[in-house]
């Protein structure tokens, strides 16, 4: 080979990726997606005859992983989404981790409540671990407090169970653990089935924290429904144009009694739908909102950087949240090796245990 034709090739060659362009900021799959029965759900995405959970969350990625910023309904109370990225979410001290978008807006009728509200339909954010190592969202889940539970303590509710049953292409009924019951409605607008098809085989669970109903009926400017916005700590809440708003921090997550947890990283995320009410044609309101549904757009790493040396130091915070650290790391085939490396290797660590870690 001439040298002319040496030198051109090695001036095509692509430039090696710095490690930061080796992750991306933005989600890379949807793990699971469980809606509630809603009038967006089997729309947002698109169900077709014979998809399964599997097929589902693979329609949900196609939406919103990466910066596509589409969007997916998780129907009434409870229905979540489970999602990753392609590395470890550090804790940043004192700042804001994660944005989160949804389709949220504030009200283009009422002058007096555009900055109160509009349509803000608030989902809950849960955080966790791969502690086991197996890449599955199957480790211990803690809950990112918002407002709620500073502002509105006596109306907000822990351990709170709603059961969906399966009625096709009628209102769908729901009971709860205390006691109430209800319906989330059909109306003239959505004509499918409002009960997800590919979870028709029973009824449908879920528990949570409930936040206390945001809806009021106003009359300035017109009779119509405004969704009072939360203060901060929701998903799908505040326009997406409120950044701070959008966006979530670590420090603020919680175990199952309501006491505070230190993480100094996260790998999964779920978002839940918090709020169980509906805007139905009431008083002086001519017109049906509907169940009140969260939607989910897509979501960024704040602090790439910082979650890559995270991700690649292997840092693990213990129950008691102290912070140990990786003295030894192998192959599957029982190899010392000095870095991680794609795939599972065995790391263990300084306070004693032993964990497979999956690398992506």
């Amino acid at each position: 080979m001439c040298a002319a034709a040496l030198t051109l090739l090695f001036a095509a060659a692509p430039a090696a990726k710095t490690a930061a362009q080796q992750y991306s900021e933005y989600i890379k799959a949807v793990d699971e997606y469980v809606p509630a029965p809603g009038q967006f759900v089997n729309v947002y995405p698109e169900y077709a005859e014979g998809d399964d959970a599997a097929a589902m969350a693979r329609k949900c990625t196609e939406s919103i992983a990466g910066e596509k910023g589409g969007l997916i309904s998780l129907g009434g109370y409870g229905g979540y989404v489970t999602f990753h990225f392609d590395h470890s979410i550090a804790n940043v001290a004192g700042q804001k981790d994660l944005l989160i978008e949804g389709n949220a807006m504030k009200d283009l009728i009422s002058a007096e409540y555009q900055e109160k509200g509009g349509s803000s339909e608030p989902g809950i954010v849960m955080v966790s671990r791969d502690d086991n190592g197996n890449g599955l969202p199957d480790d211990r889940w803690y809950e990112l407090k918002g407002s709620a539970d500073e502002e509105n303590p006596d109306s907000t509710l822990f351990n709170y169970e709603i059961t969906y049953d399966y009625k096709p292409m009628s209102n769908i009924p729901w009971t709860d653990n205390r006691g109430n019951s209800g319906t989330i409605d059909r109306n003239r607008f959505h004509r499918q089935e409002y009960f997800p098809l590919w979870l028709t085989g029973g009824s449908l669970k879920f528990k949570g924290t409930r936040l206390p109903g945001n809806a009021i009926e106003v009359s300035d400017g017109g009779p119509h429904w405004v969704q009072l916005f939360f203060s901060y700590g929701y998903v799908d809440n505040k326009p997406n144009k409120d950044t701070d708003g959008c966006s979530f921090d670590l420090d603020r997550a919680v175990d199952e009694n309501r006491q505070p947890v230190h993480l100094d990283g996260i790998d999964f995320v779920r978002v839940y739908t918090g709020v169980n009410q509906k805007c139905g044609p009431t008083g002086t309101v001519p017109y049906d909102l509907g169940e009140t549904s969260t939607e989910v757009a897509r979501a960024k790493d704040l602090h790439l950087e910082e979650s890559i040396k995270y991700t690649t130091g292997v840092r693990v915070t213990t129950a008691d949240g102290s912070s140990a650290h990786e003295v030894a790391r192998y192959s599957l085939d029982g190899r010392r090796i000095t870095s991680a490396q794609k795939g599972i290797s065995i790391v263990r660590m300084s306070d004693g245990r032993v964990l497979k870690k999956l690398k992506r």
